[in-house]
């Protein structure tokens, strides 16, 4: 495994990135390389967790399902995510499907070589504990989302978050349907509110895409309560 030229490819903004070339080397050592198609399931909720997910290419979608059967979108990944490693953490089941929004490459690291890895470098351990925060910090605000902010509100901060910390990505490619999972509102809401905003200059919707044409009146709705 080239840890080199993964560590090249690696966006700012991803949980590896924060390790030296050395830690990322370590951390890779004994993974092995994996390719899935769209659709594919890398990991799947109540199977026993016993490996880790590294991604190197391509996007996925984390998700769980509820006991009627209805798909919960609760994040999305891309190259340099680690996934799976509650279950890799407490020894319990998978918490959440990951599925393969399109072809991609990843690695798995069997929990034997994770444990190894994390009891002799402390600062990978770090790592991951800070990124655990992280996602716990996004759930909590997503429970607030969805108890307090009218459908409006709501969209506006969940595509917000999809731009990420920077905002430097202004190019949406998800699904109207996929939007509908992530936000937990209806397709028929979400395309009268794109619509709307379509008209004020905010977005622009192009072949599937949504472009976020001026950031700061949609981070004012984001804060708005009604």
């Amino acid at each position: 495994m080239d840890a080199d030229a993964i560590y090249d490819s690696l966006p700012k903004q991803a949980l590896l990135a924060s390790l030296e070339r050395a830690e990322l080397s370590e951390l890779l050592r004994d993974t092995r390389e994996h390719r899935a198609g769209k659709g594919d399931v890398l990991l799947r909720q109540g199977d026993r967790g016993d490996v880790l997910v590294i991604l190197l290419s391509g996007q996925v979608r984390v998700t769980v399902y509820s006991s009627n059967g209805r798909e919960i979108v609760l994040a999305y990944a891309g190259p340099g995510e680690v996934l799976g490693e509650i279950a890799l953490l407490d020894g319990g089941t998978r918490t959440a499907s990951v599925i393969a929004m399109e072809p991609l490459r990843y690695l798995t690291l069997a929990r034997p070589a994770f444990e190894r890895v994390i009891a002799s470098n402390h600062r990978i351990a770090l790592s991951l504990m800070t990124e655990l925060a992280c996602r716990l910090r996004i759930a909590n605000q997503t429970i607030e989302t969805d108890r307090a902010y009218a459908a409006g509100p709501r969209l506006a901060r969940f595509l917000l978050r999809l731009l990420g910390e920077d905002g430097a990505a202004r190019v949406i490619t998800l699904s109207q349907t996929e939007l509908a999972m992530f936000a937990g509102i209806s397709r028929e809401n979400i395309n009268r509110q794109l619509g709307l905003w379509a008209q004020d200059g905010i977005v622009a919707m192009t072949h599937g895409k949504i472009e976020i044409v001026d950031i700061a009146p949609l981070e004012e709705i984001a804060e708005a309560m009604e």
